[in-house]
């Protein structure tokens, strides 16, 4: 296997909370050897991590890691990114912008690669958590506009009879590389996981108006499980959950 060392070198790095270190090992590798080089180590390494990576962005750089991930690769960590238990989300939020919204980049396929994974319209959820009533004001008015909004939740019918609806804004209006911009992405180019994603983050608030944490809905009984909304079907070969994590 090419780059053995540095692979088996990343990930004592990263298991030793040196994220820094692999950072600079894998860029090191890219400056000495190509991008190629880079691509081929990162598709080696397994998701978690990737993730650990990639979720310690800084915005105030680019990350040749970040430019090298593929859309695929990126799904893979994104749906593993709640073993964190980062209850603020900036991390995930922090690392989907700064790659779904990269230079050159086609946010659809990072969208729809996140889409087709189990686990994947949650991970999208918890993307929108903070901003659960302007994405359902934008669910049924086409804005985010929550004071034209009339506060009543759209039925799961009736938000897929309008899955299909003309847009009122322009994506242009909402370009901030941001939550807006991703919204309206999935809602008028993915709507049925924009739907889905929207169906989950219902679930996650009915649950808090509970004081219901993650592990209490995936114990309880069904009320708020969430797998039968999540569209993808495809669990990551890579992800072994009783697999030792760095995380």
């Amino acid at each position: 296997m090419q780059h053995l060392a540095l692979i088996e070198k990343t990930q004592s790095l990263i298991a030793a909370g040196d994220i820094v270190g692999a950072e600079s090992a894998l860029v090191e590798l890219a400056d000495r050897e190509g991008d190629g080089a880079l691509m081929e180590v990162l598709a080696q390494l397994p998701p978690k991590d990737v993730l650990a990576v990639i979720r310690e962005y800084d915005n105030s750089r680019a990350s040749i890691i970040n430019l090298m991930l593929t859309p695929e690769q990126f799904a893979r960590a994104v749906v593993i990114e709640k073993q964190y238990r980062d209850l603020t989300r900036s991390h995930l939020r922090g690392m989907m912008n700064s790659i779904i919204f990269r230079d050159g980049a086609d946010p659809l396929a990072f969208i729809n690669a996140i889409g087709d994974l189990e686990g994947g319209s949650e991970a999208l959820a918890d993307y929108f958590e903070e901003k659960w009533s302007r994405i359902e004001a934008f669910a049924r008015t086409g804005t985010f506009d929550t004071v034209e909004d009339d506060g009543d939740m759209l039925p799961e019918d009736e938000l897929r009879a309008n899955a299909y609806a003309s847009a009122r804004l322009d994506q242009d209006e909402v370009a901030d590389s941001d939550w807006m911009q991703l919204a309206w992405l999935l809602r008028y180019e993915n709507p049925d996981l924009f739907i889905e994603m929207l169906l989950v983050l219902r679930a996650k608030a009915r649950a808090f108006e509970l004081g219901l944490d993650e592990e209490d809905m995936a114990e309880d009984d069904g009320k708020f499980e969430t797998s039968d909304t999540d569209r993808g079907k495809a669990t990551p070969a890579a992800i072994d959950p009783d697999e030792e994590s760095a995380i």
